[in-house]
C-alpha cells in the first residue's frame, strides 16, 4: 500500500473542489462558498479557499464579510494583485472609498498590467470625483484591454469584417463585465458599421457615462451624432475633447465642418482662419475657408481664397475645381493653358485628373468652346463613375416598391396619423432644378426662415428602417402603427428646431432627393407643405452632367442614367399626386423665369402665406446659401440658363433617348 495515497486524495480533492469553486462564483456564490469551507476543513488556512470564500461573500451581498476575510489576506500574499482587487470592491461596497482606493492601488502596483484592477480603479476615482486620478487609470486600462486575450478574439474578427461574430463575442463578454468600456465602444463600432446609428450613441454614450475621461469613445459619439444629423451635440462633445486638447487641428477641424453642417458658417470661418494662422501654407484649409465665405455671399474673398489654394498646391484638382465651380469665376487663357497642361502629364492621378476635367469643362463652357467642354465634362464623369457607382434598375425596383406600398386604401387606412404641424415646407424634385432660387424666395418672406438641404428626414427613416431588421424598405412601413409615425413626425420637428434661429414660425428644408419620402411625409407631417420644383429634363439633366457633386447623387455621371432617374423621379411623382391629391404643389422653373412675380404669388397661396413684396426682391436677402447656386440666386431671375443645354444638344442624345423611351412628360406651374 502506498502510504502517500491518501495526501494524494486529499490533494486532488482539494484541487476538484476549488477548481468548482472558482467556476461556481459567478452563477452560484453561495455554492462556491460552501465548496471553499469544505477545502478549509481539509486545509486549514488554505490561501485560495479563503479568496474564494471572501469574493462568495462579496457577491453574495456581504461585503463587510468579505473584507474581514480579504484584507488579513492580502497582507500575507503581499506580492497576489487578485486578493487586493476584491479587497478593493469589497471596501466600495461597504462604503469605505478611501480604504476601497488604496486596496486597488496595491492591486496595480503588485501587476502593472492588470487591466481589470485599472478599470475598477477608475470607475471608483470617477466616483470619488477624482478626475485626473480617473483619466490616469483610463489611459492605463484602454491599451492593456485593447491587447489582453479578452478583447482579442473580438477585435480579429472586427479587423477581418467578420462583424456578426463580433458582435457575438462582444455581447457574451458584456454579460459578465457590463462596464467594459472598451468592449462598449467596440460594440458601438459593430453597430455604427451596420448603420445601426441610434444603437452606437446608446451604447458610446454608457461607455461615457461609466468612463468620461475615454477619449476615443468621445471621439466616436462625434462620428456617430454627425451621422445622426446632431451636430450641435456634435459640438458640444468637441468642446470637451478642445478642453484637453486646445490646440488639436483636427479636432478644430472637425468642430468646423459640424459648424457647417449646423449653419454656423461665420464661426465655422474663423476657426479656420485660426489654423491658417499656424499652417498658411495649407491649401485644403484654404479652400474651406473660401467654401465658408461663399456661402456667406462674399464672393471676392471667397475667390482671394481659393485663388490662394491653387497658388499652394497647383496640382490639384480638387483646388482647381473649388475655383472654377465659383459661378463668378472667368478662366484666363493662362488659366486654361495651365489646365490642359495638368491634364497632358501621363503621372496625373486619377482623383486629380477628373477634377482638373470638370474644372476644364467649366472654364471652355465659359468661353464658348462647347465642343471642347463637352468633352472635358464627359472625360470626368467617366473617370468619377466607378468611384460613384449607380444601379439605376435597383432604384426604379425601388421606385416601384413605394408605388405598390402607398396605395388609396394604405393611405385611407392611416388618416389622422402623425403631427399637425405646419411649421415646415419642403421643396423637392431634382438637384440643379431651380430649389435654391424657390428656397430663397421662401426665406424672404417674415414668416419663414430658409434653412438648407437639412438631412433629418433620410435619417429618421433609416433610423425606423434599423428598428425592423430583416424588412427591406420602404415595405416596412406597411407595420408601421399610428405611434410610430407620430413619434418619428415629432422626432423631425425636435431635430430641425436647432437649425430654426429666428425664431419664424416656418422653415424650409431643401433637400431634394425628400421627393422619394413625399408619402412618408404625408403620414407624419400630414399639415406640411410640399413644393416639387421641375425644371425641363433635358436642361435639368445637362446641369447635372456638368457638375461634380461633393457626395451623393451617383446617377448623375451618366447621360443615360440621368435620363432614366429624370423618368423614375416623374413616375413617382406622378404617383403621389394620384394617391394624395393637392399635397404637391408642382411649380415650373421655367414659369417663374418668365413671369416671377405671378409665380410667386401661387407659391406663397399654396404655402398658406400672404403676398409679401419682398419675395420678389429675393435676391436682397444677405442669409447664408450653402448650395452651388450659391451666387446665382444673389441676383436678379436670369433666362441664361434656361436654354444653355441647347448649346450641347447634338451631344446629349443619350439623355434623350432615356428620356423618350419612357416618355416623360413636361408640365407648367399646378396646383393639383
Amino acid at each position: 500500500m502506498n502510504p502517500e495515497a491518501p495526501d494524494s486524495r486529499r490533494a486532488a480533492a482539494i484541487e476538484a473542489r476549488l477548481g468548482e469553486a472558482e467556476r461556481q462564483l459567478g452563477r452560484d456564490p453561495a455554492r462556491a462558498e460552501a465548496l471553499a469551507a469544505e477545502v478549509l476543513a481539509l486545509a486549514p488556512g488554505h490561501p485560495a479557499a479563503r479568496l474564494f470564500q471572501g469574493i462568495a461573500r462579496r457577491l453574495a451581498g456581504r461585503p463587510a464579510e468579505a473584507a474581514a476575510i480579504l484584507g488579513p489576506l492580502c497582507e500575507e500574499l503581499s506580492d497576489a494583485p487578485l486578493p487586493a482587487l476584491q479587497l478593493g470592491l469589497a471596501l466600495r461596497e461597504s462604503g469605505d472609498d478611501a480604504g476601497a482606493v488604496g486596496a486597488m492601488r496595491q492591486a496595480v502596483e503588485r501587476r502593472p498590467d492588470y487591466a481589470e484592477a485599472w478599470l475598477a480603479l477608475a470607475h471608483l476615482l470617477t466616483a470619488t470625483g477624482d478626475a485626473e486620478g480617473a483619466a490616469e487609470a483610463y489611459a492605463r486600462y484602454v491599451p492593456l484591454a485593447l491587447a489582453g486575450p479578452r478583447l482579442a478574439e473580438a477585435r480579429a474578427a472586427l479587423e477581418a469584417n467578420r462583424d456578426g461574430e463580433a458582435e457575438m463575442l462582444l455581447r457574451r463578454h458584456l454579460e459578465g463585465h457590463p462596464r467594459d468600456v472598451v468592449a462598449l465602444r467596440l460594440l458601438a463600432s459593430v453597430a455604427f458599421r451596420a448603420r445601426r446609428f441610434e444603437q452606437a450613441e446608446t451604447l458610446l454614450r454608457e461607455s461615457l457615462r461609466l468612463l468620461p475621461g475615454y477619449r476615443e469613445a468621445r471621439e466616436a459619439l462625434v462620428a456617430v451624432l454627425l451621422r445622426r444629423a446632431k451636430p450641435a451635440e456634435a459640438v458640444a462633445e468637441l468642446d470637451r475633447l478642445l478642453a484637453e486638447s486646445p490646440g488639436d487641428a483636427t479636432l478644430i477641424k472637425r468642430k468646423a465642418a459640424a459648424l457647417l453642417r449646423f449653419l454656423e458658417y461665420g464661426e465655422a470661418a474663423d476657426l479656420f482662419r485660426q489654423l491658417l494662422r499656424q499652417r498658411p501654407d495649407d491649401a485644403r484649409l484654404q479652400a474651406s475657408l473660401g467654401h465658408c465665405l461663399r456661402i456667406l455671399g462674399r464672393t471676392g474673398e471667397s475667390l482671394a481664397a481659393y485663388r490662394r489654394a491653387v497658388e499652394l498646391a497647383p496640382a490639384s484638382g480638387e483646388a482647381w475645381w473649388d475655383l472654377a465651380n465659383l459661378k463668378t469665376w472667368r478662366a484666363s487663357e493662362e488659366d486654361i493653358e495651365t489646365l490642359r497642361a495638368r491634364l497632358a502629364d501621363p503621372a496625373l492621378p486619377e482623383e486629380d485628373r477628373l477634377h482638373f476635367h470638370f474644372a476644364l469643362g467649366k472654364a471652355l463652357d465659359d468661353a464658348g468652346d462647347y465642343a471642347a467642354a463637352f468633352h472635358h465634362y464627359a472625360e470626368g464623369n467617366r473617370l468619377r463613375r466607378p468611384g460613384a457607382p449607380w444601379d439605376p434598375e435597383r432604384f426604379t425596383a425601388q421606385v416601384e416598391r413605394w408605388r405598390a406600398l402607398f396605395t388609396p386604401e394604405y393611405v385611407a387606412a392611416r388618416r389622422g396619423s402623425g403631427i399637425a404641424a405646419a411649421d415646415p415646407v419642403f421643396i423637392v424634385g431634382l438637384p440643379r432644378s431651380g430649389s435654391t432660387l424657390v428656397e430663397q424666395i421662401l426665406g424672404s418672406h417674415p414668416a419663414v426662415e430658409a434653412t438648407t438641404e437639412l438631412p433629418h428626414l433620410p435619417v429618421l427613416a433609416e433610423e425606423l428602417a434599423a428598428r425592423h431588421p430583416g424588412a427591406p424598405w420602404p415595405d416596412l412601413l406597411a407595420n408601421v402603427d399610428a405611434d410610430a409615425l407620430r413619434q418619428l413626425g415629432q422626432a423631425y420637428l425636435d431635430r430641425t428646431r436647432a437649425w430654426r434661429k429666428l425664431g419664424r414660425p416656418r422653415f424650409t428644408d431643401k433637400l431634394p432627393n425628400n421627393f422619394e419620402l413625399v408619402g412618408l411625409i404625408h403620414l407624419a407631417l400630414p399639415a406640411a407643405r410640399i413644393i416639387d420644383v421641375r425644371r425641363d429634363p433635358m436642361a435639368c439633366g445637362f446641369s447635372l452632367f456638368r457638375h461634380l457633386f461633393a457626395r451623393g447623387q451617383h446617377f448623375s455621371y451618366s447621360l443615360e442614367h440621368i435620363g432614366r432617374y429624370y423618368a423614375d423621379y416623374v413616375r413617382l411623382m406622378d404617383h403621389w399626386d394620384a394617391v394624395l391629391p393637392g399635397r404637391v404643389y408642382r411649380l415650373s422653373y421655367a414659369a417663374l423665369v418668365e413671369d416671377t412675380e405671378a409665380e410667386v404669388r401661387r407659391l406663397l397661396a399654396a404655402c398658406g402665406l400672404p403676398f409679401d413684396p419682398a419675395c420678389l426682391r429675393f435676391y436682397e436677402n444677405e442669409r447664408a446659401v450653402a448650395t452651388a447656386s450659391s451666387e446665382q440666386v444673389r441676383r436678379p431671375v436670369f433666362r441664361e440658363g434656361l436654354d444653355h443645354w441647347r448649346h450641347f444638344a447634338p451631344w446629349l442624345r443619350p439623355l434623350e433617348a432615356a428620356l423618350a423611351a419612357a416618355a416623360v412628360r413636361f408640365q407648367p406651374s399646378t396646383l393639383l
